[in-house]
């Protein structure tokens, strides 16, 4: 058993809670040269924001996002998602005008923010903080692994201790956070994730989301890929390692999601994770 987040939701805000994935237009300082070039070696030309709305009206966004989950919701309400690329990269001022936009509906009843641990100035996690006195505020901070040589590998870009440091301060500032790492990363076995899994605990989270290594065509990655370099978990792998990172969590942690999903067009591997109600299934009889 573990803490799922759509019963932290419904503690939390009464009903039932979808995210609508939001595009606020922005890159990343690994890809324009602040940091590096190129990104994530894993990540796709959309940023991770496969399923993120297009757009520069963040309004306009949000209706076309609740549009596609009108067959889904009855009496529920929304999250506003900045999902794609490094969501706090740009000036405060905009920022503030992007995020505030996306919280005024009612029906929005709160904000989720994903980005690079090396991208929460001061001065934005004080915004956050500021809006998380109306609204609740998400950040979800893409850790991936604690391990030297895979950071190196994948380009993250920042140290460890980069992402410790950020977790203190929105701790500090009494904002929810949440830890991104990936499973089965190349070079790693289940006891290095469920070390990565057992840090983020250590650094304080407040909620993780677990992923599936998949190769996207036209990554870094899936250069390595083809050329042999390394295998993808089978599914009956991703579920012991999965039961392994959860099982060092303890109950205040809340899973926010058990495994990713890229767009099925730019899937090269594995194959099987493009079944997303099969793994799903899979997995939920297993844990």
């Amino acid at each position: 058993m573990y803490y799922r987040v759509n019963d932290f939701y419904k503690q939390l805000f009464g009903c039932k809670v979808y995210k609508l994935s939001l595009d606020g237009g922005f890159t990343c300082p690994n890809r324009d040269g602040t940091v590096g070039y190129g990104g994530c070696i894993f990540c796709g030309s959309d940023g991770s924001g496969a399923f993120a709305e297009g757009g520069n009206c963040i309004k306009t966004q949000l209706e076309r996002a609740k549009e596609r989950v009108a067959n889904k919701i009855k009496d529920g309400k929304f999250i506003a998602y900045f999902q794609a690329f490094t969501s706090t990269y740009a000036p405060v001022e905009k920022l503030k005008a992007m995020y505030e936009e996306a919280i005024a509906p009612e029906d929005v009843v709160g904000l989720a923010i994903g980005t690079r641990p090396d991208c929460l100035e001061d001065e934005v996690v004080s915004l956050l903080a500021e809006l998380n006195q109306r609204k609740p505020v998400f950040v979800e901070l893409g850790l991936q692994t604690v391990h030297s040589a895979t950071v190196q590998y994948i380009r993250r870009g920042y140290e460890n201790a980069v992402y410790y440091d950020a977790v203190k301060r929105l701790k500090a500032a009494k904002i929810h956070v949440v830890t991104h790492i990936i499973l089965g990363l190349p070079g790693e076995d289940l006891s290095m994730a469920a070390e990565t899994t057992r840090q983020a605990v250590l650094s304080g989270t407040d909620g993780v989301k677990f992923h599936l290594l998949h190769v996207l065509q036209g990554t870094d990655l899936c250069k390595d890929y083809v050329a042999g370099k390394f295998t993808c978990l089978t599914m009956e792998e991703y579920g012991a390692w999965l039961k392994a990172c959860l099982s060092v969590l303890p109950p205040s942690v809340v899973v926010h999601r058990i495994t990713g999903d890229g767009a099925k067009k730019d899937l090269v591997a594995p194959l099987w994770s493009a079944d997303k109600k099969k793994v799903l299934n899979y997995l939920n009889s297993i844990l």
